[in-house]
């Protein structure tokens, strides 16, 4: 479904990727794990088209994207969640979700993703008419999430939705993700919590420096020595 191919990425002088080539094939969830500064969020903003690679390329679905609008990337299927969120504060939360709905000209379809959002997020059905600047951080993910939905993604690029949660939602960020897998929607996860990535994944590339270094399955990532020993915490190495 998604392919990026030798993608190179600058901000002016500095190289913040290089050479970075992944897949993601449909009904996958993919992940992409790294430390602060290795090139995880200019890879998803690479591939919603708010960066443009200078060499390389990508594709969905088989057709180049790497110099296509971000409005007409979402328009094919692909939509990011940003990392922190960055909903509307000043909007009420029903407000947001309509924003993320702007494409779809068919209101059966909007009606179905509010219904679709809200039995998801139960707690957004009873805060529909708050501002969102009035909501808990985790609620305000929650919103994020379900303003991505309201544009019927088939790919869905989540960067770093537990970033900032207290432990428990960090539970339901994973229940979330697992739900929105078990739906059919394709997704790249990028995430620093290597640890809660790689469960929920079916595979995982490790970004360092703006390079692949490793790819494999989730399960021998996990068992890993040197991903246990860089991303994982050395107390839990050898488990």
């Amino acid at each position: 479904m998604l392919e990026l191919d030798s993608v190179d990425v600058a901000y002016g002088s500095i190289q913040a990727l290089r050479s970075v080539s992944l897949r993601v094939s449909a009904g996958e969830l993919v992940t992409l794990i790294g430390a602060n500064g290795a090139g995880k969020t200019t890879t998803i903003r690479s591939i919603s088209g708010l960066l443009r690679p200078t060499a390389g390329s990508i594709r969905f679905e088989g057709h180049p994207i790497h110099r296509v609008p971000p409005e007409a990337i979402v328009a094919r299927g692909i939509v990011q969640v940003p990392e922190g969120r960055r909903i509307f504060p000043e909007l009420t939360v029903e407000e947001n979700l309509r924003v993320g709905a702007y494409l779809v000209r068919d209101r059966a379809r909007v009606a179905q993703g509010f219904e679709r959002v809200y039995t998801l997020f139960p707690r957004l059905r009873e805060r529909r008419r708050q501002l969102g600047s009035t909501l808990s951080g985790g609620e305000q993910q929650m919103l994020a999430v379900g303003r991505a939905l309201m544009a019927g993604p088939r790919l869905l690029l989540l960067d770093e939705p537990s970033l900032g949660l207290a432990p428990l939602l960090v539970e339901e960020v994973a229940r979330v993700v697992t739900e929105l897998k078990r739906s059919g929607i394709t997704i790249l996860l990028v995430e620093q919590n290597a640890r809660l990535a790689l469960t929920l994944a079916d595979r995982g590339y490790v970004l360092e420096t703006g390079r692949i270094v490793l790819s494999d399955t989730s399960d021998r990532l996990l068992a890993n020595p040197e991903v246990q020993r860089s991303y994982l915490g050395s107390s839990r190495a050898g488990r």
